[in-house]
């Protein structure tokens, strides 16, 4: 480590300015962890739109120029998202990295998998949710025709996971119940406390119960246990059929695949349905616009109010709902805050103008920051407000955006970039629209008095969408 530290003072040709520090695994981590956006800035202002910041034992070349990143994305073969993905994904839910000698082209087979969130199969998984949230509304939120409190959070968690898993899963027909449900959902709430710092390579022995949470949660993903869930959805179906082809799995490794495909089906849909809608609620104005959009959609489609929050809206008049669109779209853009991360796979000169290329070293990290994007007030007339229709033009939803004069090709990036981008983007923003619609129709809400604003927690940076920093109670009953 030390050696690899004092190698890379001695600046090579054509590399980008380096802040290292003097702690070695350490560098400049302390100072990013505290504020990531406010920290890069301020190393852009110093030294332009490229640099390489030593973080956590890596040293990551960060690319600030919105317009550059297409140039990065094009490298494919160069700097690789598939080995970080891999890395990260198999010491935190505990299987084996996938390496092309010993897990022959099962990489490649896992993402072809995810046809089945796209197209004919996106429209069966979007039916079974609705029909699954409308069971869940039924049954938790009988005729509450007086006013009922909750902590917003914990509302969305526990309806939204089990939607998710049951629409995913299926049920369990040899134990089931909504018991065991909440003991799963339990689990994993803790688990997920947990892993920012597994992701940051904390050895999982130091993290207190964390170990044997994800045991448990892992056990009941093994094989033996899955053969009995009824109704599961084709891609969890096909993913299952795949695993057993690999002999060389075994049995808590398969089921530890399944775990981390719950968990990035639920890890950041779960907090993005909280910030849709406490956005909404925190906006009356908001609230009471999407509320006439998704009401004159009914009407049109001869759908009127029903006890058993029967609501059907095909994916095309999903897509039609421009300003609840929106509406998610801030949101995103207020509350994302991935870090889109690819590694050289070789020593390269990668190239972005005729004029403009900077030198990488085998190991280097490339990394976007979206959130620079997603608050810069060239490309957002006042990035720090929630403006619901700020994604709306005319009408029609809009996507064009400037900095500088020119157009932005990349403009909202909550789901990542090229192909690393999140393959059930479509499926996660169908999820939050149909809890949000039956719930902005069915019910009035509104925060308690006295609460205090939410802010963001950023001990999640890097991740994807962040955790709100302290609780928010509001309260809900029927409509009349």
């Amino acid at each position: 480590v030390l050696g690899n530290f004092n190698v890379y003072f001695n600046r090579k040709a054509g590399e980008p300015p380096l802040e290292q520090g003097w702690i070695p695994l350490i560098g400049k981590t302390y100072g990013f962890i505290q504020d990531p956006l406010k920290f890069l800035r301020a190393r852009q202002e110093k030294y332009g739109d490229i640099f390489t910041v030593y973080i956590a034992g890596r040293y990551i070349t960060f690319v600030m120029d919105p317009f550059l990143y297409i140039n990065v994305i094009r490298y494919r073969k160069q700097i690789d998202f598939q080995q970080f993905a891999d890395d990260i994904a198999s010491k935190t839910f505990g299987y084996p990295a996938i390496n092309e000698d010993k897990f022959p082209s099962l990489n490649e087979r896992i993402h072809k998998s995810y046809k089945y969130l796209q197209g004919e199969t996106l429209e069966n998984l979007t039916e079974t949710l609705r029909n699954n949230l409308q069971w869940i509304f039924k049954r938790e939120l009988p005729e509450v025709r007086d006013w009922r409190n909750e902590e917003m959070y914990h509302f969305c968690c526990r309806l939204m996971f089990e939607a998710n898993f049951l629409t995913l899963y299926g049920k369990n027909c040899a134990i089931g119940g909504h018991k065991q449900m909440t003991e799963i959902r339990s689990m994993f709430e803790k688990f997920d406390k947990m892993f920012p710092y597994l992701v940051a390579r904390i050895p999982i022995q130091l993290l207190g119960s964390t170990r044997s949470i994800r045991e448990k949660l892992i056990n009941y993903f093994l094989p033996k246990n899955m053969a009995v869930w009824k109704e599961s959805s084709e891609i969890v179906q096909a993913r299952k059929q795949l695993l057993e082809q690999y002999e060389v799995l075994m049995e808590k490794d398969k089921a530890a695949h399944h775990f981390a495909f719950l968990w990035a089906s639920v890890g950041n849909t779960l907090p993005a349905t909280f910030w849709a809608l406490y956005y909404l609620v925190m906006h009356p104005e908001a609230l009471a616009a999407v509320h006439d959009e998704i009401d004159h959609v009914l009407r049109s489609t001869g759908q009127e109010i029903d006890p058993d929050y029967i609501i059907h809206l095909t994916r095309e008049k999903l897509d039609g709902l421009i300003y609840l669109g929106s509406a998610i779209n801030e949101s995103f853009r207020l509350c994302s805050a991935s870090m889109n991360i690819r590694v050289a796979q070789e020593d390269f000169t990668l190239k972005f103008e005729e004029t403009k290329a900077i030198s990488l070293r085998k190991g280097d990290w490339v990394a976007f920051y979206p959130q620079s994007l997603h608050l810069d007030p060239e490309v957002y007339e006042n990035p720090e407000v929630y403006k619901f229709d700020r994604f709306v033009e005319d009408g029609k939803e809009k996507t064009a955006f400037y900095k500088n004069g020119k157009k932005l090709r990349d403009y909202l990036m909550p789901f990542g970039s090229g192909v690393s981008k999140c393959p059930g983007r479509f499926f996660a923003v169908n999820e939050i629209k149909q809890f949000l619609i039956l719930l902005i129709k069915y019910y009035d809400m509104e925060i308690l008095p006295g609460e205090r604003q939410v802010g963001l927690d950023s001990s999640r940076a890097g991740l994807g969408i962040l955790l709100p920093n302290s609780p928010v109670h509001f309260r809900y009953k029927l409509r009349t």
